[in-house]
Formats: C-alpha cells, structure tokens, sequence
C-alpha cells in the first residue's frame, strides 16, 4: 500500500499524463482505459467499474451503480 498523500499525488499525476496525450472531448471509456494503463505503469492497485449496493432499511439492493476506479482501496475516481 502507498502512503496517503504520494498516493494522491501519483494518481493526480497520472491523470495529467493521460491528459497530455489525449487532450479533451473523448469518451469516459477511452479516459478510464488509458488512465487505468497509467496507474499499471505507475504499479498502482486499482479496480474498474467496482459495484456499489445501496442499503436501505437495512436491505441491501443492487441498484446498477459502479465506481468507476476505486484506487488502493481508498479513492474512488469517478472520471
């Protein structure tokens, strides 16, 4: 696991380095590909399209939801 803040700090740096590359008005798809290929270079954990459940009334319901990159297991990209 990385540290908090160089963990932030690489994932930022991450999203620039796609950005250079790839410039704006792109898909989300395309973005979320290229950027996930960066966290691999950089050796960063992460999980695609992770599904989220909503409880309610102590009920949990699969509802559709997905985050888009939960990273490390502690941030949650949602591009």
């Amino acid at each position: 696991m990385i540290e908090e803040d160089r963990l932030s700090k690489e994932i930022i740096g991450a999203a620039i380095e796609v950005h250079r590359h790839l410039g704006a008005g792109l898909l989300e798809s395309a973005y979320e590909e290229c950027l996930c290929k960066e966290l691999e270079i950089r050796d960063i954990m992460f999980e695609r399209q992770k599904p989220l459940a909503v409880v309610y009334k102590g009920i949990t319901l699969d509802c559709g939801y997905k985050l888009d990159i939960v990273v490390e297991g502690k941030v949650i990209l949602e591009l």
